[in-house]
């Protein structure tokens, strides 16, 4: 699979984002991680979950008010972390707007869900909001046709700057984020780098000098997990950030089929940086058959000084492991452009069929507040900053997250290409896999993907292809 396996699999760890489905349609998930599914009705349709806590309490205390209740209706998908942000924001909303109450519907994760959005949107039959993906597919729902245009609303007010590009289409916003960030670079461990006195690096270069010390220490100076061939592409997808701001025409380019992997410096690069850690056996013996909750054991104990993975992914440990594992951004060549790629979260919209689109702003204006993210962090701890105004993380959030949220504050960060452009291909995972075994070299690597890339967009009618 491509980058968007890497995605699937990726959310896997507990990311607060809807499902990215198949290639095909290009999407990212927390769904298709560990779908241990809500009940959907016989026809696959959605199936109102039970009231968070507080929903009822509030609307009676309306009602015996003697004001008038307004009901709106909300889907989300059902994996656990998506229902579990859904309630804990629902019962906080309802408490402060006790005129309002919300029923949460759900659907099915994954592709089954992709068509019951598409199929709800097509049909007027769509809830009042909805939470579903930010990026390429959102741009498969064709959203100035069927969602209400969010551009300059209140709604948004809160919103960081550096999200609304992956809910924007043609000049337009519409939507806002719901749970937080996640980005893909390299985690790295503390107690290994304060022992051999390394810092985290701002380079490339001091990225190699860092693996030299730890290899030449009797360490893994890079761990790598390739029996789970969807990490192998970290280093190519969280280099992201490093080619936009050498090349900040690529993706533009790109998307047009007037750029290529195999033919743009910047973006040949990213393979060849790859094949470099490969040349240099940086890697753990035994790696093709290693799996990424092993690789990321094997950091946390020290094993290993360096693993090229997604912040998200140090939820899966113990909580006194977590403060001893760090994170920072792919290097590139230059300390002053510091920075790191980001997997953005999901978006939440209206569609236009909305009979209350007044209180539907309300909802999503409060989850796009910081009242909405302490709700969100209450059920769910963050993976990644909250991308609003104003939130900060708790204390009690991952290291990781915490390095993280450093880049942002930066504005060192760049959303990941997936959710700037719809161009992908299905084998990407397969391509990389072949380079971090030392199957296939560099520039061989990236005119393969070229092709696939290329085979992909044909298929999805892309212009220009």
């Amino acid at each position: 699979m491509t980058s968007t396996r890497f995605r699937l699999a990726a959310a896997a760890a507990t990311l607060p984002l809807l499902a990215v489905a198949a290639c095909s349609s290009g999407s990212s998930s927390s769904s298709s991680a560990s779908p241990a599914s809500s009940p959907t009705s016989a026809a696959g349709g959605a199936t109102s979950a039970a009231p968070a806590a507080g929903a009822t309490s509030a609307a009676t205390s309306a009602a015996a008010a003697g004001g008038k209740s307004t009901t709106i209706s909300l889907l989300v998908d059902n994996s656990p972390v998506s229902t579990k942000l859904a309630a804990a924001v629902v019962a906080a909303f309802e408490k402060a707007n006790p005129d309002i109450k919300v029923d949460v519907q759900q659907r099915p994760a994954g592709a089954d869900g992709d068509n019951l959005v598409k199929t709800k949107l097509a049909t007027g039959e769509m809830s009042d909001v909805f939470w579903y993906n930010s990026g390429a597919l959102l741009q498969a729902l064709a959203p100035a046709k069927s969602m209400v245009d969010l551009t300059g609303d209140p709604a948004i007010a809160a919103v960081d700057k550096s999200y609304l590009p992956v809910v924007t289409v043609a000049g337009k916003v519409y939507g806002a984020p719901w749970g937080s960030s996640f980005a893909g670079g390299v985690l790295y461990n503390k107690a290994v780098y304060a022992k051999l006195g390394l810092q985290a690096p701002k380079t490339w270069a001091d990225f190699l000098a860092n693996s030299d010390k730890i290899k030449a220490a009797g360490l893994t100076a890079i761990e790598g997990s390739f029996k789970d061939t969807w990490t192998t592409q970290l280093i190519v997808l969280g280099d992201y950030y490093n080619l936009q701001k050498t090349d900040p025409s690529f993706t533009a380019d790109y998307t047009a089929n007037k750029a290529k992997y195999a033919t743009t410096p910047a973006a040949l690069n990213s393979f060849q940086k790859m094949q470099t850690l490969t040349d240099k056996g940086y890697y753990n013996k035994g790696a093709g058959s290693t799996t990424e909750p092993q690789a990321l054991a094997a950091l946390a104990a020290g094993k290993a000084g360096q693993y090229p993975m997604l912040s998200t992914v140090v939820s899966a440990l113990p909580a006194d492991q977590l403060a001893n594992l760090g994170f920072f951004g792919l290097p590139g060549d230059s300390a002053a452009s510091d920075g790191a790629t980001v997997w953005e979260p999901g978006g939440q919209y209206i569609p236009k069929t909305s009979k209350h689109i007044d209180a539907a702003k309300k909802f999503v204006a409060f989850t796009a507040s910081v009242p909405g993210t302490v709700a969100e962090n209450s059920a769910v701890p963050p993976t990644g900053p909250y991308l609003i105004t104003g939130s900060t993380l708790p204390d009690t959030a991952p290291q990781a997250a915490k390095d993280l949220q450093a880049y942002v504050d930066a504005q060192a960060t760049s959303p990941a290409l997936e959710f700037l452009s719809p161009v992908k291909g299905p084998n990407l995972e397969q391509i990389t896999t072949a380079i971090a075994t030392g199957q296939t070299k560099a520039e061989a690597a990236a005119k393969q993907y070229d092709q696939d890339v290329t085979k992909e967009a044909k298929q999805l009618g892309l212009p220009g292809w």
